[in-house]
């Protein structure tokens, strides 16, 4: 071997040496097994870091978000691990702000960059309601953040067992939020994740976040009827003798015009399952893809339709929620998705200002429902909507599709003029489509037939403008 030759040859191994000591060192397990171990590690770079199995109760904090991820690159194992996090904490008013100087309570957020936090159990316990509306279990707003295969429980919401009937935020109300996707997150994953929500709040919800995929996910919650309300001796809405107040905003449950709780009606005890706000400060929620995910039992089911970005929703399921299964809105495409009809329509594009949305609905079985008589309905523009069902019987002869209505879930703009213009509607099922006044230019094949609504229903859908 000439002198050249050895000395490339020699520098290359000193190289490969560097590159492997250098990836041995970021590659490298850390194992722990104390919470205090594992806080050391959440603001380091290139790390990763498996937590020892078992039972871990977080009761003390330093500041607002419990725990805080802030390094990068780094990988948190907690597979069959367990976070107790006592309620308490959401109400103490001495922890120090976050730096970003916002007073929202959390238990983890991750900030960092190219984190994959995989595996963990957490739950709240207590039942004491934080000091505010906004307490959440996790915050991501990190740039490609993963959270893998975690279970979330919430509890520690007040008043329990109301839902929304006495509002949403302020007064009395405090929730208890699962997941929060927010500004300036990017490039967020949630794979495989589940949240249980025995809170009043959203399960997973976005705020300014771009470029969000939420897959394999599944969302539940709990339904209560207001004759058990009613049925109550004592009590949060006993004392005020079951009055839910004429200025609270009530969605997707009818209460009396005196506020009045009234019999008959069904409630989710939380808020959505999957839903986009529309930004965050100014900075918009866009390009957001839920695909294979489930979700039973909350107000609403998957929510883009606040979303104007055009969002993506593939092969999801939606059963029994309350105000409606999908709200779709501008540019949406849903695709290949399933929902019933027992408690609120299967699906609506409620907006005036929506156009081209794409939607193909299977609708599941909605018999033995309550409340409700709406399967689907459909407002706006240039739309293209396909609905089917598996087995006919599925859909009772009481409910109608409806075009251009004020009914059912999301019209607020009171002003606003109702229409539906050029939809092209397939509706597979024998369930009569209504087209009420201000529909235009429709394409409708309808295996239940089609036709124009009566004046007495045109009169009761403009009654409708100001009950939502």
């Amino acid at each position: 071997m000439n002198k050249q030759v050895y000395v490339a040859f020699a520098v290359l191994v000193l190289l490969f040496s560097s590159y492997a000591q250098s990836a041995n060192k970021i590659d490298k397990v850390i194992e722990v097994s104390s919470l205090s171990e594992f806080r050391s590690y959440l603001d380091k770079d290139n790390v990763k870091v498996k937590m020892k199995a078992g039972n871990y109760q977080i009761d003390t904090a330093l500041k607002n978000r419990f725990i805080e991820i802030t390094g990068n690159n780094s990988y948190f194992d907690l597979r069959g691990v367990r976070f107790m996090v006592d309620s308490k904490l959401f109400s103490r008013n001495d922890l120090t702000k976050s730096k970003d100087g916002n007073s929202m309570y959390c238990a983890i957020e991750i900030s960092g960059k190219d984190v994959t936090f995989e595996g963990l159990y957490i739950e709240t316990y207590g039942d004491t309601p934080g000091r505010q509306s906004k307490n959440k279990i996790f915050n991501l707003v990190g740039e490609n953040v993963t959270l893998k295969d975690v279970e979330v429980r919430t509890t520690g919401s007040s008043p329990w067992g109301f839902g929304y009937l006495y509002g949403l935020g302020g007064n009395d109300v405090r929730k208890m939020n699962g997941i929060r996707i927010g500004y300036p997150a990017k490039n967020v994953k949630l794979l495989g994740c589940q949240v249980h929500m025995r809170a009043m709040g959203h399960a997973i919800f976005l705020q300014g976040a771009e470029n969000t995929l939420i897959e394999n996910c599944q969302v539940d919650g709990l339904l209560r009827t207001t004759d058990a309300i009613l049925a109550e001796t004592s009590g949060y809405a006993f004392d005020k003798k079951f009055y839910a107040g004429k200025n609270n905003y009530i969605e997707g449950t009818i209460v009396g015009e005196d506020g009045k709780i009234l019999p008959g009606e069904i409630i989710s005890l939380s808020e959505d399952g999957i839903r986009m706000y529309p930004d965050y400060e100014g900075h918009p929620t866009k390009n957001t893809t839920v695909k294979n995910c489930k979700v039973t039992q909350m107000r609403r089911g998957i929510c883009t339709g606040l979303s104007t970005s055009g969002d993506q929703v593939i092969d999801c399921e939606v059963r029994d929620c309350v105000a409606t299964g999908y709200n779709i809105g501008n540019e949406d495409k849903v695709i290949n998705c399933s929902a019933d009809a027992k408690y609120g329509e299967a699906f609506c594009i409620p907006y005036t200002n929506a156009k081209n949305a794409q939607v193909e609905i299977k609708i599941l079985d909605s018999r033995n429902g309550r409340a409700n008589n709406l399967l689907a309905k459909i407002n706006g523009t240039g739309h293209k909507v396909v609905i089917s069902t598996a087995n006919p019987d599925w859909i009772p002869n009481t409910m109608a599709i409806k075009l251009s209505v004020w009914e059912g879930y999301g019209n607020f703009d009171e002003k606003a003029t109702m229409h539906a213009t050029n939809i092209s509607l397939d509706n597979k099922t024998l369930t009569k489509v209504i087209t009420f006044k201000g529909t235009k230019n429709a394409e409708i094949k309808s295996a239940g037939g089609v036709r124009e609504a009566t004046d007495a229903e045109n009169a009761i859908n403009e009654s409708n403008r100001t009950k939502r």
